[in-house]
């Protein structure tokens, strides 16, 4: 079970004056801080899917990036199975697949170096990676480029290997930060499929997106974020409650109800 509790994170701001307009009226910048996320929590059981919502800006990927380590929190808790994140950061990220809004992939490397790469960084052998990339390039459908340079590759193939090079280790939770932006039908739907297929091994997922489809089309829980606080945290169905007409109406219900 992952459980977040009462996350916060603040950004120092060296000129407030040069900020926006729009950034300027943000209720979250305090002085010469910038309260990305304020108050966020949930929770997400083993073999379940939670779909992360929430406008732009709102604190999802500041929320992602402290799930994964790589941000320490000013406060709050996250706990894999009970064991804290915050204070075992190191540990945690064996037992932690992440893939950011940027696949970070070594253009001059191939994508199977790119992937053995990090398998060899989590202490797995040359024979396990390498049956590992045979499993993941069957199911990513990676075996037309996986040998080509990743400077060659499409929008779609860097995103296809950066997953693959965030569960070479078969962690216990994967995060995901928008894994289908920028992707075509075909290959959406492979990340999509990939997801399910977690899922069904009970491997927790946590990912955000802006497509309510695709919310609808995998998670059992939904969190949105709005103003860098947890405005709803459910199942999937409380969610389809909020406005049974449909989910584009429940999002916009909460982020309503949050600017109250």
């Amino acid at each position: 079970m992952i459980e977040i509790t009462q996350l916060a994170k603040k950004f120092a701001v060296e000129n407030p004056k040069k900020l926006s307009e729009q950034e300027q009226k943000d209720p979250r910048l305090k002085g010469k801080y910038f309260h990305s996320v304020r108050d966020v929590s949930l929770k997400c059981e083993k073999g379940q899917v939670l779909g992360l919502l929430g406008p732009n800006g709102a604190g999802k990927t500041t929320t992602l990036r402290m799930l994964s380590t790589a941000l320490k929190p000013d406060s709050g808790d996250i706990k894999i199975d009970g064991r804290s994140v915050v204070s075992t950061p190191l540990i945690a990220r064996k037992s932690i697949g992440f893939l950011s809004g940027a696949t970070g992939l070594y253009g001059r490397l191939t994508g199977r170096e790119n992937i053995t790469y990090f398998g060899q960084l989590h202490g797995m052998s040359k024979k396990v990676i390498s049956n590992k990339i045979d499993e993941l390039a069957s199911l990513l459908e990676l075996e037309t480029f996986l040998d080509r340079k990743c400077d060659n590759y499409s929008t779609g193939m860097k995103q296809k290997t950066a997953i693959a090079r965030a569960v070479i280790h078969d962690p216990d939770l994967v995060v995901l930060d928008e894994p289908t932006t920028g992707l075509d039908i075909m290959a959406a739907q492979t990340v999509l499929d990939f997801i399910q297929r977690l899922k069904s091994k009970g491997i927790p997922v946590i990912f955000s997106t802006h497509h309510l489809q695709e919310v609808a089309e995998l998670c059992d829980r939904v969190c949105v974020i709005s103003h860098g606080q947890t405005g709803f945290d459910g199942t999937l169905n409380e969610f389809k409650a909020l406005a049974p007409a449909s989910l584009n109406q429940s999002f916009l219900s909460v982020i309503a109800g949050s600017n109250n």
